[in-house]
């Protein structure tokens, strides 16, 4: 797809060209503090080379729902809430660190492997990805699967990580950050299609 087609495509969600400005922004930003100068010549060239460069990107960084009936643009998040979120995830990380490390240090060690399945329906597909990725960064827990549908199955070292994983916190903290209904299931064994 065209840059110039994609200004008018009506199944993108948010502003094409909102979406356009805040890329050529960011990276001019990025070209400042690459180069380090700020004299005229320097700026000009950083300002035309964002500007192209959006404009030939844009269309790359827009990612279909799994229907295909609307893309969303990967940047589009509240950046004070993101922040929050990798604030409130690194603390995460901290917490699971300490458990993994009561599990595996204690002279029986308290490791289980299990495999923690559930369903969330999230439309855009930077809310999957991300959830994803924060299951993964989070010790304890690695993501092994996700389906078109929304299954998750996760590998956990033991039914605590299981558990906290299931409780569904992390879940419901990326559906608010990506402005998507809390849609959340927890899957047994059996019921796995």
């Amino acid at each position: 797809m065209k840059t110039k087609d994609l200004l008018k495509d009506e199944t993108i969600v948010g502003n094409p060209k909102k979406h356009l400005a805040v890329l050529t922004v960011v990276l001019f930003v990025f070209w400042v503090l690459l180069s380090g100068k700020i004299d005229l010549k320097f700026l000009t060239y950083g300002a035309l080379t964002a500007i192209v460069s959006a404009y030939i990107c844009v269309p790359l960084l827009l990612m279909p729902n799994a229907d295909g009936t609307k893309k969303y643009f990967i940047f589009d998040v509240n950046l004070g809430k993101y922040f929050l979120y990798w604030l409130w995830l690194l603390n995460e990380v901290r917490k699971a660190n300490i458990d993994v490390v009561k599990a595996v240090v204690r002279s029986e060690m308290d490791i289980e492997p299990m495999v923690a399945r559930f369903r969330i329906k999230y439309d855009n597909p930077m809310a999957h990805t991300t959830l994803a990725n924060s299951i993964t960064l989070t010790p304890g827990t690695v993501t092994l699967n996700v389906t078109d549908d929304g299954l998750y199955e996760v590998h956990a070292l033991n039914q605590g990580f299981a558990d906290g994983l299931l409780e569904g916190g992390m879940q419901e903290k990326i559906a608010e950050l990506f402005g998507e209904p809390f849609i959340y299931e927890v899957v047994e064994e059996g019921e796995v299609q």
